[in-house]
């Protein structure tokens, strides 16, 4: 009898093609299926979806209250998923438009207890707590389990492999990816709420982080 399949979907709202959304999202998900490799006796499935593939029936949806069938399926594979990894752009301090819209359309109890990994890319270092104040506490809204790390890559972390006092990109991605898979498996849940400073988290003036994340 064949083993069923774990389930990771990753959902990119990057908009342009490529994009670092999408890289990142692939390199999450590439992070979690080989962690359960090692650890879990069974075949794993990865499945992306680009929103910006589906920003018209995003639309239409909104609109109608009627989601189109390819749309329809991306709601029904986040819902279904045994783990999800969720990566934005950032855009005026926070996830995109089309990323908070597409969430808009999952049904409030669809992720209680999922698994997810939350991630966004941006060009500053500077917008890294969207993760923490944006994010985090919208996946914890829908009751999801956030895994504890969240991997934030600004355009020179791309090439990066950190130094003796922070870890690179690469090192994020992994123990993303590995915190993920664990959960998946069916280890210690973690909790969404707020933790302490690691080593993934950016070191910023408080009176930058306030003029950052100012909404004009």
């Amino acid at each position: 009898m064949q083993t069923e399949a774990l389930k990771i979907v990753a959902v990119s709202a990057g908009l342009s093609q490529p994009s670092s959304t999408r890289l990142l999202a692939d390199r999450l998900a590439a992070a979690a299926r080989e962690r359960l490799a090692t650890d879990q006796d069974r075949p794993v499935e990865i499945r992306v979806i680009e929103l910006r593939d589906l920003a018209v029936d995003i639309a239409n949806h909104l609109v109608t209250g009627f989601p189109p069938q390819a749309l329809d399926e991306a709601i029904d594979a986040v819902a279904t998923a045994d783990g999800l990894i969720a990566v934005s752009p950032v855009f005026t301090a926070s996830y995109s438009g089309l990323f908070k819209s597409f969430f808009d359309l999952i049904d409030h109890t669809a992720l209680t207890g999922k698994p997810v990994l939350i991630a966004a890319t941006g060009g500053t270092a500077r917008h890294s707590l969207v993760l923490e104040h944006a994010m985090r506490p919208l996946f914890a809204y829908l009751r999801a389990t956030v895994v504890p790390t969240s991997v934030y890559a600004a355009s020179e972390d791309w090439g990066s492999s950190g130094d003796e006092y922070t870890e690179g990109l690469p090192s994020r991605i992994r123990r993303a990816g590995g915190e993920l898979a664990r959960m998946i498996g069916g280890g210690r849940a973690a909790s969404g709420a707020s933790r302490a400073l690691g080593l993934d988290d950016e070191v910023v003036p408080f009176e930058q982080q306030l003029a950052d994340l100012r909404l004009d």
